[in-house]
């Protein structure tokens, strides 16, 4: 009996056609649809050489400053509120207790108080002091 068939040689195995990758991804700014950054970032605005900064300490009382919002020579506004000393002690006084009211005789000591300062003359808030 005869097989039906070719009987030749083996035939080669297929021919694959390999794609080559992209080269890189896209940036971020490429991908939303911006221009490419080239050489160095320069700012739009001109910056003010001459400008001069003042670091004035704030402390518990009312400070003499210069406001840096609106530049008027200003005694800033103090208000107090109770800051993180006074809800940690009121929190250890009631765990001693003392719960039924005690535990808030903390939020009325200014010395437990955080203080915040504030222009009086455009109402810019400038700091706190934190006890």
């Amino acid at each position: 009996m005869s097989k039906t068939g070719s009987s030749g040689p083996p035939t080669a195995p297929p021919q694959y056609t390999y794609v080559t990758p992209p080269q890189a991804p896209p940036s971020y700014q490429e991908a939303v649809g911006g221009v490419k950054p080239v050489g160095q970032f320069t700012p739009v605005a001109p910056v003010n050489q001459n400008l001069v900064t003042t670091v004035v300490p704030i402390a518990r009382n009312s400070t003499h400053m210069i406001c840096p919002h609106c530049h008027a020579e200003i005694n800033t506004s103090t208000r107090t509120e109770p800051g993180l000393i006074a809800y940690l002690s009121g929190f250890v006084i009631a765990l001693l207790g003392c719960w039924l009211g005690c535990c808030l005789i903390p939020c009325c000591i200014d010395d437990c108080m955080d203080v915040h300062h504030t222009c009086p003359n455009c109402k810019a808030y400038l700091g706190r002091y934190r006890r």
